[in-house]
Parts: C-alpha cells; structure tokens; sequence
C-alpha cells in the first residue's frame, strides 16, 4: 500500500474545511428550526409489527433517506429523540423472545437473508468479543449476518448472568454462531483482551467452514457495508490482511518496552495494566515490534500460520507483561518476512485512515482530519450520532466505532435501514437468492 501523496492530503485538508463549515452551518439550522418546531413536533416510536408482541427494541419514526441526504428538518427531529432515549430493558426482551427460537428467528429475519453464489462461495468468520447491552450485541450480529457465515461469540466471564443467558440463547437459536469454548476476565488493556480473539480464532479454524477471511469486532461496532459488498472487497484483496501497522512513537514504545503489571483500579474494569520501571529483554527472534489497533481483517492461511508458528507463540509470552499487546500484536506479525499475506518491513505505516478495519474519530483530530463529532466523546473517541451517517458510509472503511443506543439511537437504525437496502438492492439487480 503506497503512502499517500502530499496534493492528497491538500485536498483532503480542502475537503474537511468544507464539511465542517457545512456542519456548522447545518447546525445554525437546526437551533432556529428546532426552537420554532420543538412545541409542535411529535416524535413518536414506529408501533410494533402486530404479529409480535416482544420487541427487541424501539424503532423511530424517522426518515432515514432524509437523514442520509442531511434535511435539517429530518436530523433535528434525530436530536430532539437522542434527548429523550427510551428507557430499554438492557436484556430481558432479548432473553424473552430467545426463549421460542423459531419466533425470534422469524420476527428477526434471520431465515429471510439472500445468499448470492459469490456469498456462498467466500464464507466470512467473526469473532465478537463483548461484555455488555445484549441487545446491541444482538443488532451487530443481525447487521453482519448471513448463513453462510459462522460467529463466534466470547463474552467477558465478568459479565451479569442475564447478559451471558441471553449470549448462550442466541447461540442456542442460530446455527451457525457458537460461543467460545474458552472465555477470558478481560481486563481493558491486558493479554485477557487478545487471549479472547486468540480463543475464539482457535475454535474457527476448527470449524467445519472453511471461510476464507475472519474479522474481529466488539459490541460497540457496527458495519458499514453489507455482506455482499464485504465479500466483494475482500475478494479484492487477494489473500493480504488489512489492518494498521505502524512504527511506534516514543510513547508508543513505552507500553512495550517496560514490564506492565496489572492492578486495581477505579476504573470501569476494575483493574488495568500500571508500567512499572523494570525494562523488559528485547523481544524475541529479534523481532522489530510495530503498532496498531485491536481490529483486524486476517486471511485463513495468516491465522492458520500464526496458530502454528512457535515465532508467534514466542511473541504472545513475551507480551503477556505489555500494556494494550493487541494493539501491535498482530500489527508485527504481519511484518514478519514469509507470513502469508506478510507486509514488508520496508514498506511505509499503514495508518488506521489508510486500513479500512476501523473508522474511528479521534476527539483530538477533529477538524483536522474528519467533522466534529455530533454524539458525544468517551476517551476521546466520537460515540456516533445521525448527522454523521452520510460521512460514515461514504468514507470507504468497513466497519465503525464506536455506536450507543443510548446516546443516540437513530444512527443505528439508519445504517440497518441502508445496509439491509443494499443487500435487497444487490439481489434484485442479480436476480440471484437463495436462503438458509
């Protein structure tokens, strides 16, 4: 992958100006339309189906097609409803309506996807590492799914009763998502985090599919494309991996180059990884360490390779005492010369703007690289809202974090809206369906 040009990075800097005098522009807008319309508006949910009677969770009266295309009008009325978020039970209707498989599988479409012969021929792996808001986990699964497809599903040993019931059922209901046959504590910042990827890639390579890319996501994700426009991207790829592999800065260096020990902390987890200054021996087959996330597209023979390979095994010991290892484990593999798939040493970082595993805004890079964010910030990273769903699809990545219902839950609903669109879309042109 070539590094991009400076004339690039003059347009795009051109581009984003652009879009953020446009954002505050639209902003302007809503303030004067909202405060005029506010008394007189009825934002009411959509009612249920009426065949059913458990509903997984709300739907708004919304138009989406309008939210795409940016209508001031269509996205205030998105932040008159993210001020008043319904109160959702976080797992009992999931757990509810999972107790009769055959109604969820039906009133969730989960036996109504079509398949096309392209699909069926390049069957795609997940691995779901999650711990919280199982009907959100459940949304993902519905956005990424597809028969041919298999998903494994870690979920954190901490986790409530009720979440970890209501994962057991959804594997129960659907055949061909399984829950990992090891789970992890997972510590934010710790192994645990990897070792929960590592787990559920293991028991996939075991699988009687043999899918051809495997692809790991949390419960805060969601995709920006449909399967069918996945499994044409990734054919592209030709057996590369896609993921960010960099040459860590100097702080970078620091979470790997001193021994890390875990701790209690008044932290959501409860524990996180503290440096210690006790500097840790060089990393082992003389490996030179590179960065990136946790997020990652890997082709079967590259995991296969690394499930394998006593260099990879070596790697994963010696990182065990490292802060965030996720975060350059499998950005050094990849770097390593004959892996399949291998990116060379010499080539130049692939950045998380060049992978298209994971957009994610950054607070800090925010009218600089990309639009203010319209939801919130949780470490520094944009929680998404419905002004930035046009921008999200359009940007070229493949998948997105991160998304809360609570925080706004109608730039969920729209990329539902328009990836299930796509997918009928594709079908209808093709003429090509076929189902389970």
């Amino acid at each position: 992958m070539k590094a991009p040009s400076s004339r690039f990075f003059c347009n795009r800097r051109m581009t984003t100006r652009c879009a953020i005098y446009s954002f505050f522009l639209l902003s302007l807008t809503l303030c004067v339309l909202l405060s005029v319309r506010m008394k007189h508006s009825d934002f009411t949910e959509l009612p249920p189906p009426p065949a059913l009677s458990i509903q997984l969770f709300h739907k708004y009266n919304i138009n989406c097609l309008a939210v795409y295309d940016m209508d001031p009008v269509e996205v205030g009325k998105s932040m008159v409803i993210r001020r008043n978020p319904v109160v959702e039970d976080k797992e009992g209707n999931l757990l509810n309506l999972t107790a009769d498989c055959p109604l969820f599988i039906k009133s969730r479409g989960y036996d109504d996807v079509c398949v096309s012969e392209e699909e069926k021929d390049f069957p795609l792996a997940y691995s779901l590492v999650v711990h919280k808001f199982a009907p959100m986990v459940e949304r993902l699964l519905k956005a990424l799914y597809s028969p041919t497809n298999i998903y494994c599903i870690h979920y954190d040993q901490k986790s409530p009763a009720p979440f970890i019931s209501a994962m057991e059922a959804l594997a129960r209901c659907l055949p061909n998502v399984f829950i990992a046959s090891k789970r992890e504590s997972v510590f934010y910042g710790s192994v645990s985090r990897l070792k929960a990827d590592l787990n559920c890639l293991s028991d996939l390579l075991a699988s009687d599919v043999k899918w051809k890319y495997v692809i790991n996501v949390c419960g805060q994700d969601f995709p920006l494309r449909s399967n069918v426009e996945l499994v044409s991207e990734l054919r592209g790829l030709n057996g590369a991996n896609m993921l960010e592999t960099c040459r860590p800065s100097e702080s970078k260096k620091q979470r790997f180059s001193f021994h890390h020990e875990l701790r209690d902390a008044d932290f959501e987890y409860g524990k996180l990884p503290v440096k210690t200054e006790r500097a840790k021996s060089p990393p082992p087959h003389g490996i030179e360490v590179f960065s990136g996330n946790a997020y990652f597209v890997l082709s079967r023979d590259f995991v296969a390779h690394a499930d394998s390979s006593v260099v990879a095994k070596d790697f994963l010991a010696w990182s065990e005492d490292t802060f965030s290892p996720d975060e350059h484990f499998w950005a050094t593999l990849v770097r390593l010369p004959g892996v399949p798939g291998e990116v060379p040493r010499s080539q130049p970082d692939i950045t998380d703007l060049m992978s298209k595993t994971r957009l994610v805004k950054w607070q800090y890079l925010e009218e600089s690289l990309y639009p203010p964010c319209s939801g919130t910030h949780v470490r520094s990273v944009c929680v998404y809202g419905a002004a930035e769903t046009r921008w999200l699809l359009n940007y070229g990545h493949w998948f997105a974090n991160k998304f809360d219902p609570d925080v706004d839950p109608v730039v969920i609903q729209c990329l539902e809206e328009k990836l299930e669109e796509k997918q009928k879309l594709f079908h209808m042109a093709s003429h090509a369906c076929h189902k389970g």
